[in-house]
């Protein structure tokens, strides 16, 4: 499995390298229960949405919203990646994000069902860096 997240990185990695090393976290998520409409949903409307506030206020590099096969070896659906554009950024993820949740307020949900009940994240990794 690890041979093939990896592959699936190298594959998926489209941000250009910069003079400036980028720094990446990044999450396999599976949906659960046949619960698609209610996973995009929650990431259309609040991930996504945080991230592209990150952007404007120059907080992240970038992001990817990835959907996948799901497969056996692999039994996720979602990639999603941050692209933080320096230390700078990424060292403080944790206070920007908290701000930018703060100020947004309320979870959106498209339904009654709470995350866990329709996404698993199955495996996450901090501090990804781009190769040279």
């Amino acid at each position: 499995m690890r041979k093939l997240l990896f592959l699936s990185l190298s594959l998926l990695w489209t941000v250009q390298v910069s003079a400036q090393d980028k720094i990446s976290s990044i999450d396999f998520v599976q949906i659960q229960n046949d619960n698609k409409a209610e996973a995009l949903y929650y990431y259309q409307n609040n991930w996504k949405i945080l991230r592209e506030t990150a952007i404007e206020k120059g907080y992240i590099h970038s992001f990817q919203f990835l959907e996948v096969e799901p497969t056996e070896e692999a039994p996720f659906h979602i990639i999603l990646i941050t692209n933080y554009g320096n230390e700078s950024q990424y060292a403080k993820r944790e206070e920007h994000f908290s701000e930018l949740i703060e100020a947004r307020g309320d979870l959106r949900l498209m339904n009654e069902k709470k995350p866990g009940e329709f996404r698993k994240i199955l495996f996450g990794k901090e501090r990804a860096t781009n190769l040279k």
